[in-house]
Protein backbone atom coordinates (compact mmCIF):
# COMPACT_ATOMS: atom_id res chain seq x y z
CA UNK A 1 0.00 0.00 0.00
CA UNK A 2 3.20 2.66 1.10
CA UNK A 3 4.11 2.09 -2.82
CA UNK A 4 0.29 3.79 -4.39
CA UNK A 5 0.84 7.15 -3.72
CA UNK A 6 4.62 9.07 -4.94
CA UNK A 7 5.81 9.42 -1.23
CA UNK A 8 5.54 13.22 -2.13
CA UNK A 9 1.70 12.95 -2.45
CA UNK A 10 1.62 10.96 0.93
CA UNK A 11 3.57 13.69 2.49
CA UNK A 12 1.20 16.07 1.42
CA UNK A 13 -1.90 13.98 2.59
CA UNK A 14 -0.03 13.58 6.07
CA UNK A 15 0.19 17.62 6.19
CA UNK A 16 -3.10 18.03 5.82
CA UNK A 17 -4.54 15.26 7.25
CA UNK A 18 -6.74 16.88 10.27
CA UNK A 19 -8.07 19.69 7.49
CA UNK A 20 -9.13 16.23 5.68
CA UNK A 21 -10.92 14.53 8.13
CA UNK A 22 -12.61 17.90 9.93
CA UNK A 23 -13.75 18.06 6.33
CA UNK A 24 -15.26 14.52 6.67
CA UNK A 25 -17.05 15.48 10.09
CA UNK A 26 -18.45 18.30 8.64
CA UNK A 27 -20.01 16.69 5.47
CA UNK A 28 -21.48 14.36 8.17
CA UNK A 29 -22.91 16.83 9.93
CA UNK A 30 -24.06 18.62 6.98
CA UNK A 31 -26.00 15.00 5.69
CA UNK A 32 -27.21 14.51 8.88
CA UNK A 33 -28.49 18.75 9.24
CA UNK A 34 -30.51 18.07 6.27
CA UNK A 35 -31.79 14.98 5.79
CA UNK A 36 -32.28 13.98 9.59
CA UNK A 37 -35.07 14.79 11.75
CA UNK A 38 -35.74 15.35 15.79
CA UNK A 39 -32.50 15.04 17.50
CA UNK A 40 -29.92 14.07 14.71
CA UNK A 41 -30.76 16.81 12.98
CA UNK A 42 -29.25 18.90 16.14
CA UNK A 43 -26.58 16.64 16.55
CA UNK A 44 -25.74 17.28 12.82
CA UNK A 45 -25.77 21.30 13.34
CA UNK A 46 -23.38 20.34 16.45
CA UNK A 47 -20.62 17.95 14.12
CA UNK A 48 -20.77 21.14 11.28
CA UNK A 49 -19.73 23.37 14.27
CA UNK A 50 -16.75 20.98 15.48
CA UNK A 51 -16.20 20.36 11.53
CA UNK A 52 -15.37 23.85 11.16
CA UNK A 53 -13.43 24.72 14.01
CA UNK A 54 -11.61 21.33 13.05
CA UNK A 55 -10.63 23.01 9.99
CA UNK A 56 -10.05 26.33 10.84
CA UNK A 57 -7.19 24.64 13.31
CA UNK A 58 -6.10 22.32 10.86
CA UNK A 59 -5.56 24.54 8.29
CA UNK A 60 -3.33 26.51 10.82
CA UNK A 61 -1.41 23.32 11.89
CA UNK A 62 -1.01 22.50 8.00
CA UNK A 63 0.64 26.21 7.24
CA UNK A 64 3.03 26.01 10.19
CA UNK A 65 3.97 22.52 9.41
CA UNK A 66 7.93 21.90 7.66
CA UNK A 67 8.69 19.08 6.03
CA UNK A 68 10.65 17.57 9.15
CA UNK A 69 13.98 16.34 7.50
CA UNK A 70 16.09 19.66 9.17
CA UNK A 71 18.76 18.87 11.68
CA UNK A 72 17.83 17.88 15.11
CA UNK A 73 14.93 16.66 17.17
CA UNK A 74 12.37 18.43 18.49
CA UNK A 75 10.29 17.13 21.85
CA UNK A 76 7.37 18.28 23.91
CA UNK A 77 6.36 17.02 27.31
CA UNK A 78 4.37 18.30 30.44
CA UNK A 79 5.29 21.88 29.32
CA UNK A 80 9.07 21.33 28.67
CA UNK A 81 10.48 21.93 25.49
CA UNK A 82 13.44 19.71 24.55
CA UNK A 83 15.76 20.30 21.49
CA UNK A 84 18.10 17.62 20.52
CA UNK A 85 20.50 18.64 17.84
CA UNK A 86 23.57 17.82 15.66
CA UNK A 87 25.85 20.83 17.06
CA UNK A 88 23.94 22.26 20.27
CA UNK A 89 20.27 21.30 22.26
CA UNK A 90 18.82 22.19 25.51
CA UNK A 91 15.81 22.09 27.43
CA UNK A 92 13.17 24.73 28.63
CA UNK A 93 10.37 25.43 30.78
CA UNK A 94 7.28 26.57 28.15
CA UNK A 95 6.24 29.12 31.34
CA UNK A 96 9.76 30.24 31.21
CA UNK A 97 9.91 31.26 27.82
CA UNK A 98 10.53 35.24 27.72
CA UNK A 99 10.81 35.92 23.97
CA UNK A 100 10.35 34.15 20.31
CA UNK A 101 11.87 34.98 17.46
CA UNK A 102 12.99 33.75 13.91
CA UNK A 103 16.53 33.75 12.84
CA UNK A 104 16.25 33.37 8.97
CA UNK A 105 20.22 33.84 8.53
CA UNK A 106 20.87 30.62 10.97
CA UNK A 107 22.26 27.60 9.15
CA UNK A 108 21.08 25.53 7.45
CA UNK A 109 17.90 26.43 7.71
CA UNK A 110 15.68 29.63 9.70
CA UNK A 111 15.52 28.59 13.38
CA UNK A 112 13.14 29.53 16.44
CA UNK A 113 14.90 31.45 18.44
CA UNK A 114 13.67 31.02 22.08
CA UNK A 115 14.84 33.11 25.02
CA UNK A 116 14.46 32.37 28.81
CA UNK A 117 13.92 34.20 31.67
CA UNK A 118 17.13 33.86 32.52
CA UNK A 119 18.79 34.37 29.75
CA UNK A 120 18.39 31.08 28.18
CA UNK A 121 18.67 30.62 24.27
CA UNK A 122 17.55 27.82 22.15
CA UNK A 123 17.51 27.88 18.27
CA UNK A 124 15.70 25.11 16.86
CA UNK A 125 15.30 24.94 13.08
CA UNK A 126 11.98 25.31 11.57
CA UNK A 127 12.50 21.96 9.63
CA UNK A 128 13.23 19.87 12.59
CA UNK A 129 11.73 16.56 13.36
CA UNK A 130 8.92 16.99 15.79
CA UNK A 131 9.01 21.25 14.73
CA UNK A 132 5.32 20.92 14.32
CA UNK A 133 4.45 20.42 17.89
CA UNK A 134 5.83 24.05 18.61
CA UNK A 135 2.31 25.26 17.02
CA UNK A 136 0.74 24.20 20.29
CA UNK A 137 3.68 25.77 22.49
CA UNK A 138 3.11 29.23 21.00
CA UNK A 139 -0.33 28.91 20.59
CA UNK A 140 -0.52 28.93 24.31
CA UNK A 141 1.32 31.79 24.62
CA UNK A 142 -0.45 34.93 26.71
CA UNK A 143 -1.47 37.48 23.79
CA UNK A 144 0.21 36.17 20.97
CA UNK A 145 -1.25 36.37 17.74
CA UNK A 146 -1.02 32.57 15.52
CA UNK A 147 -1.79 34.40 12.36
CA UNK A 148 1.36 36.49 12.50
CA UNK A 149 3.34 33.43 13.54
CA UNK A 150 2.10 31.96 10.46
CA UNK A 151 3.16 34.79 8.11
CA UNK A 152 6.22 36.00 9.31
CA UNK A 153 6.85 31.69 8.91
CA UNK A 154 5.32 32.17 5.51
CA UNK A 155 7.42 35.51 4.17
CA UNK A 156 10.23 34.81 6.18
CA UNK A 157 12.16 37.84 6.60
CA UNK A 158 15.65 39.41 5.68
CA UNK A 159 16.67 39.96 9.87
CA UNK A 160 15.84 38.49 12.86
CA UNK A 161 12.04 38.70 14.02
CA UNK A 162 10.78 39.25 17.47
CA UNK A 163 7.36 37.52 17.37
CA UNK A 164 6.28 37.35 20.63
CA UNK A 165 7.78 39.01 24.19
CA UNK A 166 6.35 38.53 28.01
CA UNK A 167 5.15 41.78 29.13
CA UNK A 168 7.19 42.91 32.29
CA UNK A 169 5.18 43.92 35.23
CA UNK A 170 5.71 47.43 36.22
CA UNK A 171 6.79 47.91 40.06
CA UNK A 172 5.21 51.25 40.71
Amino acid sequence: MNDFFRPEVRALFWRWREVCFAAAVLALGLWWAFTGFGITRWLGVIFCIIGIGWGIAGVQRARFAQDGDGPGVVQIRERRLAYFGPLDGGVMDVADLARLEIDPASHPAPSWILTGIDGQRLAIPINAKGAEGLFDVFAALPQIKTATVLDVLERTPDARATIWSRSRPLLH
